[in-house]
């Protein structure tokens, strides 16, 4: 009896002993997840097949090559960012596009990395920016940041950055009409709760319609909107903000984002309606809650391919 109560309880002790090195390796698992996921950064390749957009007799082979970043919020990967920066010539890109948030507004060190970032990237290709929710918060809180955008925006232009401020530009890319739109939200779309909900007519207000004739990028921060983009007339919408949803759950998505909505619709990834394609970016960086799991930070290339095909996004 007394044998088979001490084989009893060495059993027991060898299934604590396990669990305790199964829970033990597990955590380390994830700590050593969460910091790698913090430091690297992956390329989220997509591949957009558009027939000839406005019948301008196109090439079959017409490509343009689009790299877009959004929400670094004052990251570096490497020194100067020399990591980043190997990573977008590696993609060779026709025109560089950023959705806006390379700072953020509570530290102010974060506008000195962002402009050492832009001036990089200029050198590589034409670099168009729009405002994210924290540029745009510095310019009108003129009262708690005083001239910083103002200082900023103009390093930024003096750099030779196409800043689309609520603005937008016609661009032949290859030979193909494109026009390239940055759209300031209402601040109070971006409202942690009971946020305003946008109005095409805001949207027109802002930037007025599409260009007739033009195959149409839109630079809106928030994916939130996404079917707002569509309605008013974009072809293609590049959007970041929400950072995937900070933890990624398989099979579901993002969990929640930075302003406390859960299970976000538009976490990240491509989205299709119609002709229309959205393409949100996880982001680069972090604010406020610097975490991120199963949600690797990324850098999207898009290759526009302006020829009659099959409707195709490949992410690589």
């Amino acid at each position: 009896m007394k044998k088979l109560k001490r084989k009893s309880l060495k059993i027991r002790k060898n299934i604590k002993e396990a669990a305790l090195a199964a829970i033990t390796a597990g955590s380390l698992s994830v700590v050593m997840e969460l910091r790698r996921e913090l430091r690297e950064f992956l390329i989220r390749r997509y591949r957009i097949c558009v027939p000839d957009p406005r019948g301008t007799g196109l090439d079959s082979q017409t490509t343009v090559k689009l790299v877009f970043l959004s929400d670094l919020h004052g990251k570096r990967y490497g020194t100067g960012n020399q990591e980043l920066i190997r990573a977008v010539k590696h993609e060779k890109p026709d025109y560089i596009l950023v959705g806006g948030d390379l700072v953020t507004r509570s530290n102010p060190k974060t506008d000195a990395i962002a402009l050492e970032l832009i001036r990089q990237l200029v050198k590589i290709c034409p670099v168009y920016l729009a405002n994210g929710n924290h540029e745009q918060k510095m310019r009108i809180c003129t009262e708690e940041y005083g001239d910083r955008y103002e200082k900023y925006m103009a390093a930024v232009q003096e750099a030779g950055v196409h800043v689309l401020e609520s603005a937008s530009e016609e661009v032949s890319m290859k030979g193909v009409p494109v026009q390239i739109s940055g759209l300031e939200l209402p601040v109070k779309c971006y409202a942690r709760f009971f946020a305003q909900k946008l109005q095409i007519q805001d949207v027109r207000d802002a930037i007025g319609e599409p260009k007739e004739g033009c195959y149409q990028i839109l630079l809106a921060h928030t994916p939130v909107f996404m079917p707002v983009y569509q309605k008013w007339g974009a072809d293609m919408t590049l959007s970041g903000h929400l950072h995937g949803g900070i933890i990624g759950l398989p099979g579901i998505g993002g969990l929640i984002t930075p302003q406390a909505v859960l299970f976000p619709k538009y976490a990240g990834g491509i989205y299709r309606e119609g002709k229309h394609v959205g393409i949100v970016s996880r982001g680069l960086g972090t604010h406020t809650v610097n975490l991120r799991f199963c949600n690797p930070a990324e850098l999207v290339s898009v290759s526009l391919e302006f020829h009659s095909c099959e409707n195709v996004d490949n992410p690589v």
